[in-house]
């Protein structure tokens, strides 16, 4: 299997790596727990001390690393540069407040019989983290900052066209001060993972990526009676009420949609309008999509990137072509740029049906399908026809309407009149097919600690 980086907006391959051969892969798994049984002693100053570090680092390099993943999966340099900042942000964040989130739980001890009574959190060891390459930095620092600060070690298998930001991160965390054997990166096909998670010396795993690599993990992971957190595919309802302030909303649609071309379980995909509002919005949609720079990601003015893979944009190409044979109405868009690289133009699909592909699909790409409804029962009846539930929108100044979705829309996060996004402070994750268990936040950081009782007498 290639580890390299193709470059998508040129197609060209700028670097191969060899694979860490099954001895090498030992080597790194014995590293691992062997650091771990020492590193789970060391105190919360000096893993801050060392996080601090790996966040000044990463802010100081910001640029280049930066280019890395522009070159490695087309995201625009701007949203690499922003990531970079984002990770080192997030790794300030659990360097200050780690200690505080993993503190005892103090318990009434006179209500079991004892002198003291509480709950302690502890690490519990060797974490397989399994990663995507769309965003190819912030998704595993998400899980490595908090899996740090709590005392886990990390084994990284990453996407295996984003070899340079997977090495880089171990690099980082390296030159950070972290010892030896804290994170490191495996080089390894995805047909390795079993191996190394079904590693007694594994503790644990976290996979980031689509439904079929989720359901493999948590299979193996089942067999072995170790515990997972999965985040899977999501395709989010955007749904928008006459009261909403329109004009922001069509501005933040069009960002939602497009951010990292596409390319983010995250992003709004499906746009829920109701009817008093439905054509003043499309229009409104269709021209600010069509309006778009696409090209390099490496230039400024660029807003659109390629597709981080070839076969990505034929997956693409497939979801649209099969809407369009059923009756789907193309806006703008909906159909893929020539010349080289893997570029697809923002496209805007109406009249999309449940016998469509594309209405239950998550596409992964910067293609948005747009839906009337009448009235609040539909828009969330609408919203909630996906097999998905990881985040979701929803605009209206109605106070009645902003509960309704908060209550009802079957989703890990609901968002009123902004976009989603995950911030350290707020659990992230989804229910139904995108997943369980929760990233960032003080959940985040506890998924990987024994959460043991600690019951003491006279």
């Amino acid at each position: 299997m290639a580890i390299a980086t193709v470059n998508p907006a040129t197609g060209a391959v700028e670097r191969s790596f060899d694979a860490h051969t099954p001895g090498q892969v030992e080597e790194k798994i014995a590293a691992a727990y062997t650091r771990w049984r020492s590193y789970r002693t060391s105190t919360f100053a000096q893993r801050s001390a060392w996080m601090v570090a790996a966040a000044e680092l990463l802010e100081s390099e910001a640029d280049t690393v930066a280019a890395v993943m522009t070159t490695e999966m087309g995201k625009t340099l701007a949203s690499a540069r922003a990531e970079a900042l984002k990770c080192a942000s997030a790794m300030r964040f659990y360097a200050d407040r780690a200690e505080g989130l993993l503190r005892d739980e103090p318990a009434d001890p006179s209500t079991v019989g004892a002198v003291r009574a509480y709950a302690a959190y502890q690490p519990l060891g060797v974490v397989l983290a399994v990663m995507p390459w769309n965003f190819p930095l912030w998704q595993v620092v998400r899980f490595a900052a908090p899996a740090l600060m709590a005392g886990n070690v990390g084994l990284l298998k990453h996407a295996s066209n984003v070899p340079q930001t997977a090495l880089y991160l171990e690099d980082l965390y390296r030159r950070a001060g972290f010892p030896d054997g804290c994170f490191q990166t495996l080089l390894i096909s995805s047909s390795d993972v079993e191996r190394v998670l079904r590693d007694d010396r594994v503790a644990a795993a976290t996979l980031t990526g689509s439904e079929p690599a989720g359901r493999s993990v948590a299979a193996i992971a089942g067999d072995e009676v170790k515990h997972t957190v999965l985040e899977l595919g999501g395709s989010d309802p955007f749904v928008v009420m006459p009261s909403a302030d329109l004009a922001r909303a069509v501005e933040v649609a069009v960002t939602a949609r497009v951010q990292n071309n596409g390319q983010s379980c995250i992003a709004a995909k499906r746009f829920i309008v109701h009817a008093d509002v439905y054509d003043e919005f499309a229009q409104r949609f269709v021209e600010a999509m069509s309006a778009l720079t696409v090209g390099d990601p490496m230039d400024a003015d660029t807003q659109v990137g390629p597709l981080a893979t070839e076969q990505g944009r034929k997956d693409v190409e497939d979801l649209v072509a099969d809407a369009v044979a059923e009756g789907a109405r193309v806006l703008c868009g909906g159909s893929r740029i020539d010349g080289a690289g893997w570029f697809y133009p923002p496209t805007v699909i109406a009249d999309i049906s449940a016998h469509m592909e594309m209405y239950a699909a998550e596409v992964f790409g910067p293609v948005a399908s747009l839906f009337r409804v009448a009235d609040i029962d539909e828009a969330i009846e609408v919203a909630n026809a996906t097999s998905f539930g990881l985040g979701s929108n929803a605009w209206t100044a109605d106070p009645g309407e902003q509960a309704r979705f908060v209550a009802d829309l079957e989703a890990g996060a609901v968002f009123v009149n902004g976009m989603t996004t995950s911030h350290p402070e707020l659990p992230f994750g989804g229910i139904k097919r995108s997943g369980y268990g929760r990233e960032l936040s003080a959940h985040g950081i506890r998924e990987f600690c024994n959460i043991k009782t600690v019951w003491v007498g006279e």
